[in-house]
């Protein structure tokens, strides 16, 4: 198990606080071994065994929890001889009908240091915010990074740090992804079989049948036409003449409602355009991005034949991993792949797979030399030259993700 050192910078900007802190992300993304690095750490600060009190809802021995009522119970009889401060994680609580109102009573009641996590977005943002405004904090936590799954090869003994080498690991890293679970395993259709099944437990269990959908093909569909266009223009008018040629006709509310239900499950993720010159965003033409460009592999077709748009998904997420609000930039009718902001900083970024001629290079460059402000821009591509000019900064994509610059 390798200790993610980011999200644990977080956790211990936050702990001991009174913030409830609530970690999200993606099925099988790495919450569970996230939750029990904290338990490490805890008691690598002297926190008593006894004072950490650990409850998973997929475990068996807490399957049965299915109420507040039933939680509360279960809490109150773990703490009834236990004194001092107490350290409380619940995994997928979710799964628990009224979880928000006893995990905000034991905020209140108990000298208490909470954790919990979810796989869906939806279920953090309406009553528990209600009940605990300004009282909790996300973390949110997404698949492995290159420079992670760099960190656990060398932790196993396999990989020497040099150039070959992390090549051969980035071109695997384009191929599956960044799920944890897909590390110890060596044979490619084991890997491509594990990512089928958590698409199949994602669909399943978390929109299937939490929102009663009856056209299950339908629906396939529909996130199949996602997964095939991750970093293109997308439109509920070109998903619906998709839809229409495979002879499954549906509305634009539904398309609108099956949207939502894949951002909410954290699989997707939307991002929004936005003019820059004009300083606003627009509502039509959203792009979407996949949690992790491994179930294009499985699912659609072989990433290699999709270098571009597989790269650009890759980008994104790492700079959802850095801290950063992403979306979509347009100027004077040419498109921005991000502009990128967190509390400190303004990029604009371009993304290509190779800067292979005059034309590729005009088409990346131009739009940054465009933009009016003068905060930095980037063009990040696979091509090892450095090819920075007019004061846009050129990088390769491998260093921008083992680097720190950005």
């Amino acid at each position: 198990m390798i200790k993610r050192e980011d999200y644990l910078k977080v956790f211990y900007n936050y702990l001991n606080t009174d913030f409830i802190k609530i970690i999200i992300g993606l099925r099988r993304c790495g919450k569970t071994t996230f939750l029990k690095s904290i338990i490490e750490e805890l008691k690598g600060l002297g926190i008593a065994d006894e004072n950490i009190i650990y409850i998973s809802f997929e475990n068996v021995k807490y399957r049965h929890i299915k109420t507040s009522k039933e939680l509360d119970e279960l809490v109150l009889d773990k703490l009834k001889d236990i004194e001092g401060k107490v350290y409380l994680l619940f995994d997928e609580i979710q799964l628990v009908d009224g979880w928000e109102e006893s995990i905000n009573s034991y905020r209140v009641s108990f000298d208490s240091d909470i954790y919990i996590t979810g796989s869906n977005s939806k279920l953090f943002s309406s009553e528990l915010s209600t009940l605990v405004a300004g009282r909790y904090v996300h973390i949110n936590i997404y698949p492995f990074s290159f420079k992670e799954i760099l960190k656990y090869h060398n932790e196993m003994g396999n990989i020497e740090m040099d150039k070959t080498k992390i090549y051969e690991y980035f071109m695997q890293y384009i191929e599956y992804g960044g799920m944890p679970s897909l590390l110890s395993l060596k044979d490619e259709d084991a890997k491509l079989n594990a990512l089928r099944d958590i698409y199949d437990s994602i669909i399943i269990s978390d929109i299937l049948s939490r929102h009663e959908i009856r056209r299950i093909d339908t629906f396939k569909r529909f996130v199949y036409y996602i997964m095939n266009s991750i970093g293109q223009t997308f439109s509920k008018k070109s998903i619906a003449n998709f839809l229409k040629s495979e002879s499954k006709r549906t509305s634009r509310e539904t398309i609108n409602n099956y949207t939502n239900f894949i951002v909410e499950s954290l699989f997707c993720h939307r991002v929004l355009r936005e003019d820059i010159l004009g300083k606003k965003l627009l509502t039509t033409d959203e792009k979407y991005y996949l949690a992790d460009h491994g179930f294009h592999q499985a699912l659609v077709d072989e990433n290699n034949k999709w270098l571009p748009r597989i790269i650009e998904n890759i980008v994104y997420i790492e700079l959802l991993r850095r801290g950063y609000s992403v979306k979509v930039g347009r100027v004077k009718n040419k498109e921005i792949d991000f502009i990128a902001k967190n509390r400190n900083n303004k990029i604009y970024i371009q993304v290509a797979y190779l800067l292979a001629s005059d034309e590729t290079i005009e088409r990346e460059f131009t739009p940054l030399l465009n933009i009016p402000d003068k905060y930095d821009a980037y063009v990040l591509s696979m091509d090892e030259f450095n090819m920075s000019r007019d004061g846009i900064k050129h990088m390769n994509i491998i260093d921008f993700l083992l680097g720190d610059e950005i």
